[in-house]
């Protein structure tokens, strides 16, 4: 298994700061989240629990993106030959179901709320609506800086917990000078919805992935084409490409070759397969080469 360690070494000083960043920002949101589900239900205000609820699958996606974080480090052992970095499929997995469970609880109180509408403490609301955008913010400016892909989507996650902040603020003040009750819960059902959207897509790129779908952005037709475009390759068979957590990919292949006179043309030809799949990230690939006259148990039969 090629594996590039030089990347390793220069990213290492790296790791920590993204570690401490999302480790920050994720004690800044959960904490943020506990104070906004007491104080949702304290100001009767149901598109802060639905934003709390965001927050809570925030935080979640960054404490496991933080524990994972530090396990991610941790090398393949004889127990995950593959490394660790497939936990983080299950951390989003829990985390998706744990949102949908939160959203459909959120859209029956909404739903309840625009039939029997109650009012909210419209300045309550102002309040935690500033503390919203400044914590979010806050975390979301930390960890835009940071390089790493899991940083990337983190702030992303707290940007939208921004917008959602942005959104009571404006309804909790239209509320203080107008008597509008259905705004709150008209408002929590567009968080919320827009919250089951994303899981659901998120769901869904999970499945491909604990399918061992192939990874998106390959196309396997075309590495095959590639592949049998090089000089003494007459066929290539049970090609895999699948992914590890979306980041990583994993290809293996079996190749055939032809008219190989010395054990230098075989070499090269591996070469020239390796440097094919070195413009895309497999983090692992295998080869398995086959000489014309080797019969290959596994090949269909007509290859033979």
């Amino acid at each position: 298994m090629p594996h590039d360690h030089s990347s390793h070494s220069h990213s290492h000083h790296h790791h920590t700061t993204s570690g401490k960043n999302i480790k920050a920002a994720f004690f800044l949101n959960l904490g943020f989240t506990i104070l906004e589900i007491i104080g949702g239900f304290y100001v009767n205000s149901v598109s802060i629990l639905s934003d709390a609820l965001h927050d809570l699958g925030d935080s979640f996606s960054l404490g496991i993106s933080w524990y994972l974080h530090n396990r991610s480090k941790k090398e393949a052992d004889n127990k995950f030959t593959f490394g660790y970095s497939r936990f983080s499929i299950l951390g989003a997995l829990i985390n998706s179901v744990i949102l949908m469970g939160g959203s459909v609880y959120v859209i029956i109180e909404a739903i309840k709320r625009l039939i029997h509408p109650e009012p909210s403490d419209a300045q309550g609301m102002l309040i935690f609506a500033i503390i919203g955008i400044l914590v979010n913010g806050y975390a979301a400016f930390k960890l835009s800086h940071g390089s790493s892909l899991n940083e990337r989507v983190v702030s992303w996650h707290l940007i939208e917990d921004v917008l959602g902040w942005v959104a009571v603020l404006i309804v909790s003040i239209v509320m203080m000078f107008t008597d509008a009750p259905y705004l709150d819960p008209a408002l929590s059902l567009a968080i919320t919805l827009f919250i089951l959207y994303n899981v659901i897509k998120r769901l869904r790129e999970t499945f491909v992935i604990l399918l061992q779908g192939t990874p998106e952005g390959i196309d396997p037709e075309k590495i095959k084409m590639d592949i049998l475009a090089v000089d003494n390759i007459a066929s290539l068979h049970h090609m895999n490409i699948w992914s590890l957590e979306g980041e990583h990919h994993v290809f293996t292949a079996h190749i055939k070759l032809k008219y190989i006179i010395n054990f230098s043309q075989m070499i090269e030809a591996k070469q020239k397969v390796k440097q094919i799949l070195k413009k895309y990230p497999f983090s692992h690939y295998t080869i398995e080469v086959e000489l014309t006259d080797e019969n290959c148990e596994l090949a269909p039969k007509q290859d033979v």
